[in-house]
């Protein structure tokens, strides 16, 4: 019930025993903004008592669940920090300050991300060192396998020569030369085997510096990596908004201070967002007792606190099939189940983060009678309003439809603009006596 449909206290007063004398007294009291008056009812005594009353409107019933939400943006363009050791901040933008594309939004140390690159570039040198020396050494012993394969060769060639005289030196001399042949093809063999196995060698260092020299190469591309993400821009025009350092240190159940200058971030933290300020939703918590009366599609009413005077209206398009369950400390917990709405129409003025108040409308019916839940009283089992009479009160039996927390249908019984007791003037009269 609005506050525009409670009327003024109803004076209710009483002569006192022995006197027979009734009388009526109306008082009319103007009111700023409203039409409202006083009115003295008289019963026996001197007894003066208030009764409120309420007139009864025509508007819209509705069935909602209330909750509270945050302001989010629909699109907004996160900056995260990026996959880089040791970063720590050393230049962060101001939080709602408007950039434009380019701008730096956060800047990290490059210190150690400048020796990281030195190092790896060092390594790559060493490396390429490394290689001249092991080819000039496989020269080296390619020349000396050379020297000793030609050197096996003449010693095979002057053998089989000296065999080749067996006809003409004796028996003894012949055999011997032939075994001297035997030897020499051996040593040739030999050299050939060591000439083999000097290549396999040699092949194996290389290829073991190769891949050595692929992996500082690999070491040099991560730190030119690095550095270039020292830096990050403001991929399109915006507001920079700084988001809460989960990881930094805080008295406990206070919320999480925004990153700064100096927070060290790790791969993946979100440090900052630009949000789209054109399309915005509202993130909400539901109750557990809530969840089972919801639905996709329902309509949302939404106030923003910043901006009391405008209503917003959104659609119910995600609720979390999995409730949240939150830490309260003390080993109590709060189970709630997430959800939003997005709003079908913005203000210039709403920024994320405001906090605001959502009804979702589960049931409305439109251009009824209502009265307050306040106003019904049981008579005779059955539902009854007390109506003003000028300065007096007659109760009245009554037809009612659907309620809710504050309000009651009548579906007969009332007709609109007349007024109507938030409370039995009897009981308000017993009261009125005990003080």
């Amino acid at each position: 019930m609005s506050s525009k449909d409670v009327k003024p206290k109803q004076r209710l007063g009483q002569a006192g025993e022995g006197k027979s004398r009734k009388f009526i007294i109306g008082v009319l009291v103007a009111l700023i903004g409203g039409g409202a008056s006083y009115a003295a009812y008289r019963y026996t005594g001197k007894t003066t008592v208030e009764v409120p009353v309420a007139r009864v409107r025509k508007g819209e019933f509705v069935i909602s669940v209330k909750t509270r939400g945050e302001v989010r943006s629909v699109n907004s363009v996160l900056i995260s920090a990026p996959q880089v050791p040791e970063q720590k901040i050393v230049t962060l933008a101001e939080s709602g300050k408007p950039v434009k594309k380019g701008d730096v939004i956060v800047e990290f140390d490059a210190a150690s991300q400048e020796q990281y690159y030195l190092d790896r570039s060092t390594n790559v040198r060493t490396v390429d060192s490394e290689i001249v020396q092991l080819m000039a050494s496989h020269r080296m012993v390619n020349e000396m396998d050379g020297m000793n394969l030609m050197t096996s060769e003449y010693n095979v060639q002057r053998t089989e020569l000296e065999a080749s005289k067996a006809e003409v030196v004796s028996e003894i001399e012949g055999a011997k030369n032939r075994i001297d042949v035997g030897i020499s093809k051996g040593e040739l063999s030999q050299v050939n085997t060591t000439i083999g196995s000097h290549k396999v060698g040699q092949g194996a260092d290389l290829e073991r510096l190769g891949q050595k020299k692929d992996k500082t190469l690999r070491d040099l591309d991560r730190a030119k990596g690095y550095l270039s993400k020292m830096v990050i821009r403001a991929p399109i025009d915006g507001i920079v908004n700084i988001l809460p350092n989960f990881r930094a240190s805080g008295s406990f159940g206070s919320t999480p201070p925004p990153f700064r200058e100096g927070d060290r971030a790790w791969t993946g933290a979100a440090i900052a967002e630009i949000p789209d300020l054109d399309h915005m939703r509202i993130e909400l918590k539901l109750d557990e007792v809530d969840r089972g009366k919801l639905k996709l599609g329902q309509k949302v009413r939404i106030r923003v606190d910043a901006l009391p005077e405008k209503e917003f209206t959104a659609e119910l398009d995600w609720i979390s099939p999995i409730a949240a369950i939150t830490w309260r400390g003390m080993g109590l917990t709060e189970k709630t189940f997430p959800a939003r709405a997005t709003l079908s129409s913005v203000d210039p003025r709403m920024r994320p983060g405001m906090s605001g108040s959502a009804e979702i409308i589960i049931e409305s019916q439109p251009n009824v009678l209502l009265i307050p839940a306040r106003s019904s009283f049981a008579h005779n089992g059955k539902p009854a309003v007390y109506v003003q009479r000028g300065s007096n009160f007659t109760i009245r039996p009554i037809e009612v439809g659907r309620r809710n927390d504050t309000d009651i249908v009548v579906v007969g019984g009332l007709a609109e603009g007349e007024q109507v007791t938030l409370e039995s003037p009897a009981e308000a009269l017993k009261r009125a006596k005990k003080l």
